[in-house]
């Protein structure tokens, strides 16, 4: 992973919440002549969430897309605050922060793509995946070395636990 700071700033982070399409997964989505969508996730991504979760990190997916497979993904992890159809990213993340009673500098935001870019700017951690396009690269403070659906979700996972001394997952 690449920072422009120490990973050490994560110690703080009581929430991560990941973007779905090209974060959780590589960006592509397959749909069926019958319209239903399906999706790829990487088993491993989905231990590093699950391990986040036990240490008592909140998890959140925020996406401007609805899908019924990200959310029987997301509730097979554990994930509580799943987040879809939304039109204004950074109104639904204030809203869950106010419920959460936590501010934007203790959560982090893991994106790929300029619909992003307003979320990620408010967020006191911001991540793009490898493969994010170069506007939202260049913006965030950590771009994680692999690509989303590839193990970018996990690495994350990885750097925040090992920034608050639970080790590697």
């Amino acid at each position: 992973m690449t920072s422009k700071s120490t990973a050490n700033s994560l110690a703080n982070v009581r929430l991560v919440a990941f973007d779905v399409d090209g974060v959780f997964t590589d960006g592509r989505f397959h749909l069926s002549d019958d319209g239903i969508e399906s999706k790829s996730f990487c088993t491993q991504d989905g231990f590093g969430v699950r391990q986040l979760l036990k240490s008592g990190v909140e998890v959140a997916v925020i996406s401007g897309r609805s899908s019924v497979a990200v959310e029987h993904r997301m509730k097979e992890l554990g994930v509580a605050h799943i987040l879809l159809a939304c039109s204004d990213k950074t109104a639904a993340f204030d809203t869950l922060i106010a419920k959460l009673g936590i501010g934007a500098e203790e959560a982090a935001f893991v994106g790929d793509d300029i619909p992003d870019l307003p979320l990620l700017s408010k967020v006191g951690h911001s991540f793009a995946v490898a493969n994010a396009v170069s506007a939202v690269r260049e913006y965030c403070r950590y771009t994680t070395e692999a690509s989303g659906g590839d193990g970018a979700v996990r690495e994350v996972c990885e750097l925040v636990l090992a920034a608050q001394g639970e080790g590697r997952t």
